[in-house]
């Protein structure tokens, strides 16, 4: 079996065909609020093996997929052929298909209950900080400068995926809206720093991408689990995996999930945390100064996402997308701001 199945297919006789044993029964549960995908807790009753696993499918009419379907192509992708290369802990998958023409897709992964979700509004302790950037090292650190990955063409960024100039296209045609929307919580100078950024992206995604390696593209709290120890961090969502500056995933994490206040006090230290886990993975010609300063310069992934996530999402609207868009926006405006990166 390798086809996209929708939610309603997945019954005991598919799974005991996928896992390779009997499966006597299966019942579905929705879980979690997605913007671009729907995903269920299935619980099965066998006599071996987990007892619950998560079911990921595609989300929303088909021209809404149909914008986003690029991203089911790289979580997809990602799972079915990169994941075992890399040291970052993500959910074990037993199942991975998209339709031809991209809109369907099936992901079958390991439920981590009971870890917890981080919660975008919320932010995260300096601890949880530390831990999510460990994780994000071993990410990066294995396909560091790997010319191979631009043969992945599901990964965002490589041939056969949208240029800079059509993403940045996306984010300039949102943005207007983006601002209409949020503006009286926003205020005068959030509203004006994106109005700034926004135009800087195609330049800033055109630029020669030096370092480059694997990117989560989303890497933020909504798509991280936490447990009980300190290293027990898990990452999902993985429809922004792509290749380029591996510093667009380090700024990102810090500017949107860390309020301004606590990022200014630990950013040096959580920014040489970072710099020092990929040195103690073998990456010995990459100096903190210049992590630093593309560092700086990455910010503009916060904007991207934020503005492009916000307008394009196929989940439907609500109180808690607008708090989590706004908190993103908030946070890393103020970023933006602090580290002069649109003066770079």
């Amino acid at each position: 079996m390798n086809e996209a199945l929708d939610i309603e297919q997945i019954d005991a006789g598919c799974l005991s065909d996928i896992l390779g044993y009997e499966v006597s029964a299966c019942s579905s549960e929705k879980v979690g609020t997605g913007q671009t995908g729907a995903s269920y807790r299935l619980t099965l009753e066998a006599e071996r093996g987990p007892r619950t696993l998560l079911a990921k499918v595609a989300a929303g009419n088909l021209e809404a997929r149909a914008r986003v379907k690029g991203g089911y192509a790289a979580e997809v992708g990602f799972y079915a052929h990169l994941v075992n290369q890399l040291a970052v802990n993500t959910p074990a998958c037993y199942y991975a298909a998209i339709s031809d023409d991209r809109l369907h897709f099936t992901l079958l992964l390991e439920d981590l209950a009971p870890r917890r979700p981080g919660v975008q509004a919320e932010g995260c302790s300096t601890a949880q900080a530390a831990a999510a950037l460990r994780n994000l090292a071993g990410l990066h650190a294995p396909r560091w400068n790997d010319p191979a990955l631009y043969e992945q063409t599901y990964l965002l960024g490589t041939s056969g995926q949208r240029s800079a100039s059509s993403v940045a296209g996306l984010a300039q045609g949102a943005v207007v809206e983006f601002i209409a929307r949020y503006e009286r919580d926003l205020g005068t100078e959030d509203c004006e720093t994106i109005r700034r950024a926004v135009p800087r992206i195609e330049s800033w995604l055109g630029a020669e991408q030096h370092p480059f390696t694997v990117l989560h593209g989303d890497y933020r709290l909504d798509n991280l689990m936490f447990g009980e120890s300190a290293d027990d961090v898990v990452a999902l969502d993985w429809q922004t995996a792509a290749v380029g500056s591996p510093t667009r995933d380090l700024a990102y994490f810090m500017a949107t999930c860390l309020e301004p206040e606590q990022r200014r006090e630990s950013e040096r230290s959580l920014v040489e945390l970072y710099h020092g886990e990929l040195c103690s993975r073998n990456i010995d010609d990459y100096s903190f100064e210049r992590c630093f300063e593309d560092y700086r310069r990455d910010q503009l992934q916060a904007t991207l996402i934020t503005v492009i996530g916000a307008i394009y999402a196929t989940g439907e609207r609500s109180a808690s997308s607008d708090g989590m868009f706004l908190a993103m926006a908030k946070r890393s405006c103020a970023a933006i701001r602090d580290l002069g990166t649109l003066d770079l």
